[in-house]
């Protein structure tokens, strides 16, 4: 096995009931926006579940940042524009998961 090298920061979140979806999408744009403002953020994706499994646990959202590296994800989650970030959209969630990794692929 190989590392592909980066480091993805995966953040499963369900919004709880009382979230208008108009602030759910003020907040995934403040996420998104976070690219531009915080240098070691390479990439960041997200989604919404549409999953026919019925596995997903409530679960209804997906966010991916992307960085070069572990120091790059350890300056982002130190950075005080992601702190004050999170402590907008976590309060919002019903609940989350928060799992970081390195991709690798078989060679």
């Amino acid at each position: 096995m190989e590392s592909l090298g980066v480091v993805k920061h995966i953040l499963l979140a369900k919004f709880k009931a009382d979230i208008t979806p108009e602030r759910t999408e003020d907040l995934i744009k403040g996420y998104a926006n976070l690219v531009t403002l915080v240098e070691p953020l390479k990439s960041f994706q997200w989604g919404e579940d549409v999953s026919v499994e019925n596995q997903q646990q409530g679960f209804t959202h997906v966010f991916e940042c992307t960085f070069d590296n572990i120091e790059g994800r350890d300056a982002y989650l130190a950075h005080p524009t992601h702190v004050e970030f999170a402590n907008q959209i976590l309060p919002a969630m019903d609940k989350f998961i928060i799992i970081d990794y390195k991709p690798m692929r078989f060679i």
